[in-house]
């Protein structure tokens, strides 16, 4: 039942190798080529939310000399909500439920701010260890704390991602499964509960993305 129940989450198939991860790259596939091409409604709408997002950025970034820095952080939002959506068909393996994806966005964004941070701002990056007003007996400890909560950082990005995706799957899968023990009259209602957690699920893929990509902006605006 174990097996069963995680084997969506295997990204290896009969052959022993990792083809399933090629599902991130699937939306060329799906994309139409005149999209890029005639403007249509969806692209439109989509101008409007990158737009939105651009001017939220640039707002948190709070710095005039980050040129490119909403583009990068717009795409990232990009990324990780197209993949988030994509595992929400069947058949389709979720590589956003997966460490392996997650830290790879993750761990190499906080290396990048933190080579910049402390080649360019390193007066400003030891400020930030101690918080304003602080005792100095609490000093030693503080900072103790804040590197080891700086250090987390790309964990815990990669984790709250990782872990709503697979819990959301999970109970998919659960109530899925549990089709075939219910009686003929309660099979409308578990396709109900199923339609309403897939919504669910498609808001939480739009939440878990705009939080990543929100997130990386509070960072990077830190260095």
């Amino acid at each position: 039942m174990m097996m069963n129940l995680f084997s969506t989450f295997d990204p290896t198939t009969n052959l022993n190798t990792s083809l399933n991860w090629l599902s991130s790259l699937i939306g060329l596939l799906i994309i139409p080529p005149m999209y890029w091409i005639i403007p249509s409604r969806i692209q439109i709408l989509w101008i409007n939310i990158v737009s939105i997002l651009h001017n939220e950025f640039k707002v948190l970034l709070k710095s005039t000399n980050s040129k490119g820095a909403t583009l990068m952080l717009t795409s990232l939002f990009s990324l990780i909500l197209f993949n988030n959506f994509i595992g929400l068909f069947p058949y389709i393996f979720t590589s956003t439920s997966h460490l392996t994806f997650t830290l790879s966005i993750s761990v190499p964004l906080w290396v990048t701010f933190m080579i910049y941070g402390w080649i360019f701002n390193t007066i400003h990056m030891f400020a930030h260890l101690v918080p304003q007003g602080a005792p100095n007996a609490l000093l030693p400890f503080l900072v103790i704390i804040e590197t080891i909560s700086n250090l987390i950082r790309p964990g815990t990005l990669a984790i709250r991602l990782t872990a709503n995706m697979i819990a959301g799957h999970l109970l998919v899968t659960l109530m899925g499964n549990s089709g075939s023990l219910l009686p003929t009259s309660m099979l409308s209602f578990l396709i109900l509960g199923q339609i309403l957690l897939l919504i669910l699920e498609s808001a939480v893929a739009i939440i878990q993305s705009y939080v990543f990509a929100v997130l990386t902006t509070l960072y990077s605006s830190e260095v």
